[in-house]
């Protein structure tokens, strides 16, 4: 069991969930006032998705990154930052040609997927570990290894941290030959990310088995998304890791109550403390992830 722990707030994320939660953060200043309110629940980081203010949807355009994060360090609220760097890799197979991308497909160079997280240097962004096909429809999230390295030697680098975010065993099985190869830092960080289509289910099996192989002075997290949320807390405390929560997995307080990504904050911190553990700051944070 973990007895420090360090809770992970994702925001919004990109799905089309605009459409559902009537308070989603979408604009920038909404997306930072409620990093800064998560923050000051308990929340040590940040995770940050941008959305079109005009229509809701995810984004990448980096001046919508720069205005959030630039309202949340001028807040003074000490919070680490972890910038998505999973946009741009969205391909949607065509109906009438499979080899051309249909409507909704951005698929952008590897390189051109980091340009707000070298613009902005956040201490933390995300390295989407593979390719899957994500929920039920024509799309497929397309992370090809040799992409995946280049990430990875350019975040290297500028000296920001990746995430490693692994959305099924085989992604897992990649991060152990990036590490081999030198292109991640002697402590890497994992997010373990359960029960989306089509990637690993909530099976505890799953993630004790890939917890049990990690490297040592690993600093991980999981999450599972919608009604596993909280009880996904509790069980990454129990296998020895740190958690995530917040309104891009789970838009709900309980059944048909909308909440809030302070509250989701709230609800883990109690939970973790009911555990008999503790949740961290920032400060203690940056020393468990190896950035101080």
């Amino acid at each position: 069991m973990n007895q420090e722990v360090v809770i992970t707030c994702a925001v919004t994320g990109s799905a089309d969930t605009a459409q559902i939660h009537p308070h989603l953060p979408i604009t920038p200043e909404q997306i930072a006032r409620s990093s800064i309110e998560a923050a000051e629940a308990g929340a040590a980081i940040v995770h940050i998705h941008v959305r079109d203010p005009a229509t809701g949807q995810g984004s990448r355009d980096p001046r919508l990154f720069r205005e959030v994060v630039q309202r949340i360090r001028d807040s003074g609220v000490d919070v680490l930052i972890n910038l998505t760097a999973g946009m741009g890799g969205d391909f949607y197979v065509g109906q009438e040609d499979p080899a051309v991308g249909g409507p909704g497909t951005d698929f952008i160079n590897p390189i051109e997927r980091l340009v707000h997280v070298g613009e902005l240097r956040p201490e933390i962004c995300t390295l989407d570990c593979g390719s899957m096909n994500f929920g039920d429809d024509l799309y497929v999230m397309m992370n090809p290894p040799p992409h995946l390295r280049q990430q990875a030697q350019q975040v290297k680098e500028w000296g920001v941290k990746p995430e490693l975010e692994i959305f099924d065993t085989g992604h897992f099985w990649f991060t152990q030959k990036l590490l081999k190869e030198g292109l991640l830092d002697v402590r890497p960080m994992y997010q373990f990310c359960h029960d989306i289509a089509w990637g690993m289910p909530a099976d505890v099996g799953l993630l004790k088995n890939m917890v049990d192989q990690l490297p040592p002075d690993t600093f991980w997290t999981s999450f599972a998304i919608s009604r596993m949320q909280m009880p996904w807390v509790a069980q990454s405390v129990l296998l020895g890791g740190h958690v995530r929560v917040g309104l891009e997995d789970n838009l709900y307080l309980e059944k048909g109550v909308f909440a809030s990504n302070a509250q989701l904050v709230e609800k883990a911190v109690s939970m973790v403390e009911s555990l008999g553990a503790h949740v961290v700051g920032p400060a203690r944070a940056r020393e468990l992830i190896g950035l101080d």
